[in-house]
C-alpha cells in the first residue's frame, strides 16, 4: 500500500468471478444501470454497479480463497460511509473541439480525457475546486496543455485534503513556470474557496505521462498541509506519499498493531517504510523502531514526520530492505518484529530470505495485492513461519482493490 492506488488496474479474469454472481467486467449486474454516467469510459470504479455489501462479500470471498492454504480469514472490515473517501484528487486538463477547457480523467488505457465534474469516490470539496479552476481559465487567458501540439500551460490539478485538519492544498501542474496574472488568479480562487490553505505551482515541461515535475514554487500558504493519523501528525507536501483513505488506514494500521502484539520492549523493523507512518505509529508501543526505504524523498519526509511528532526511538535509513536486513544480521543485530508493506508486486525473494535469516519472532505483512501476498506466504510458511491471523480491509470501495494484513510467528515459539 505504499503507492497510491490508481482507480484503474487489472480486473478479475472471467474464471475468477464467483459463479452465479452475474457480475460484468465493470462490476455491474446484468440489466442494472450504473449510478455513474462515465463509468464505462473511466474504468476506475469497476464495481460501481454493485451494492456495497455485495462488494464486501465478493472481496472477502476472494481473499479467503487465496489465503485458505495458510490461515483462515477473520473477515473484511468495510466503511460505514463508502462514498467520497479519496482525499487526493487528480484532474487532467485539456480542451474540447470548440477549444473550451475541460477537466477529468483519462479514459481507461488511453490519453483521451473523460470530462468529470463530480466523482462518487472523490472528496467533494476537491471536485468543486477543480471545477472553479476550469471556470477561471478563460478570463485569465490560461489555456490547458495539448499533449499533441505541445502548446498550452495547465496540464493537471492535484488537490490534497486533510481528513482531520481540513487543510487543503492545490497543486497547479504547468508546462512552464510562469502563471499569467498569478496574484489575481490566486485571489479569484480564494474568493470562491477560502478553505484553501496553500497553493503550489509544479512545473512539468517534459513529454511524460508522469503528473508531477521536479520544480515547485509556493504561491500561497506554507507549501504543505498537515493531517492526523492514529493520533500522530504528518506533513503532506505535493510529492509526499499519504494514504488516500485515512479512515480505513486507521482501521488497517490498528489491525496491524494488534497482530504485532508489541509490549514496549521490542526492536521493530518497518520495511518499505515510505514516509514512516506505520513505524511512527508503532513507536509508542516498541522499544525502538528502524525504518528502511529505498526512496530518498520518502526517507526525508519520514525523518521530518518523526521530528514533528517528537518521536525519539525511531531511525530511518535509505537502503534496499533486503540488503539492509542482511547487513543487520552480519553485524549481529537482533530484531523482534518485522512490519512489511511492499508494493503491488509483493516482496522480493531476497528480502524474504533476509527475514528468514534474521528470524524475528513475528512478521506483520500488509498487502495491497492478495495474489502476491499468497505467493509470499507460501515462501515464509515453508521457511519456519506460521500465518496465525489475517483480516481484509476495504480501503477502496467500488474498486476491485482490497488490502489484507497477516500476522505470522515463528513455528518454534
Amino acid at each position: 500500500m505504499r503507492q497510491d492506488k490508481a482507480r484503474t488496474g487489472k480486473q478479475w479474469g472471467k474464471s475468477e468471478i464467483p459463479a452465479g454472481s452475474r457480475i460484468k467486467a465493470d462490476g455491474q449486474k446484468k440489466g442494472q444501470k450504473s449510478p455513474c454516467p462515465v463509468a464505462e469510459r473511466c474504468g476506475g470504479c469497476q464495481w460501481i454497479g454493485l451494492e456495497y455489501q455485495e462488494q464486501l462479500k465478493e472481496k472477502e470471498k476472494r481473499v479467503r480463497k487465496l489465503l485458505a492454504p495458510y490461515c483462515s480469514l477473520e473477515g473484511i472490515l468495510g466503511m460505514e460511509e463508502p462514498l467520497y473517501y479519496r482525499n487526493k484528487v487528480h484532474a487532467v486538463f485539456g480542451e474540447d473541439r470548440k477549444h473550451q477547457p475541460i477537466s477529468g480523467i483519462y479514459e481507461e488505457r488511453t490519453h483521451r480525457i473523460v470530462p468529470v465534474d463530480s466523482c462518487r469516490i472523490e472528496n467533494r470539496q476537491a471536485d468543486a475546486i477543480i471545477a472553479t479552476i476550469r471556470e477561471l481559465l478563460p478570463s485569465f487567458k490560461i489555456r490547458p496543455y495539448n499533449e499533441d501540439t505541445g502548446y498550452g500551460l495547465l496540464r493537471h490539478v492535484l488537490i490534497r485534503v486533510g481528513q482531520v485538519s481540513g487543510e487543503i492544498m492545490v497543486v497547479l501542474v504547468l508546462a512552464s513556470p510562469v502563471l499569467p496574472s498569478k496574484n489575481n488568479f490566486v485571489k479569484a480562487l480564494l474568493k470562491r474557496h477560502p478553505e484553501i490553505t496553500t497553493i503550489v505551482i509544479n512545473v512539468n515541461g517534459r513529454g511524460t505521462s508522469r503528473v508531477l515535475g521536479e520544480r515547485e514554487q509556493v504561491i500561497y500558504g506554507r507549501g504543505y498541509i498537515e493531517d492526523s493519523l492514529c493520533g500522530k501528525t504528518f506533513r503532506i507536501s505535493p510529492k509526499s506519499f499519504y494514504q488516500v483513505n485515512p479512515v480505513q488506514t486507521e482501521v488497517l494500521y490498528g489491525k496491524a498493531m494488534e497482530y504485532a502484539a508489541l509490549t514496549g520492549k521490542e526492536t521493530v523493523v518497518d520495511a518499505y517504510c515510505g514516509t514512516g507512518t506505520i513505524g511512527i505509529i508503532a513507536s509508542d508501543r516498541a522499544g525502538q523502531v528502524i525504518g528502511v526505504e529505498l526512496n530518498a524523498d520518502a526517507v526525508r519526509d519520514a525523518r521530518n514526520n518523526a521530528k514533528a511528532n517528537g518521536v525519539k526511538n525511531i531511525r530511518f535509513y535509505q537502503n534496499d530492505a533486503g540488503r539492509f536486513l542482511l547487513e543487520m544480521e552480519a553485524q549481529g543485530a537482533h530484531v523482534d518484529v518485522v512490519l512489511m508493506d511492499p508494493p503491488r508486486s509483493g516482496s522480493s525473494v531476497e528480502f524474504l530470505a533476509a527475514v528468514v535469516r534474521m528470524a524475528p519472532q513475528r512478521v506483520v505483512y500488509i498487502s495491497c495485492n492478495p495474489e502476491t501476498l499468497a505467493r509470499d506466504l507460501q515462501y515464509l510458511t515453508g521457511k519456519g513461519y506460521k500465518a496465525q491471523r489475517a483480516a481484509a480491509v476495504d480501503m477502496f470501495p467500488f474498486t476491485e482493490h482490497v488490502e489484507t494484513v497477516v500476522g505470522l510467528h515463528r513455528k518454534d515459539m
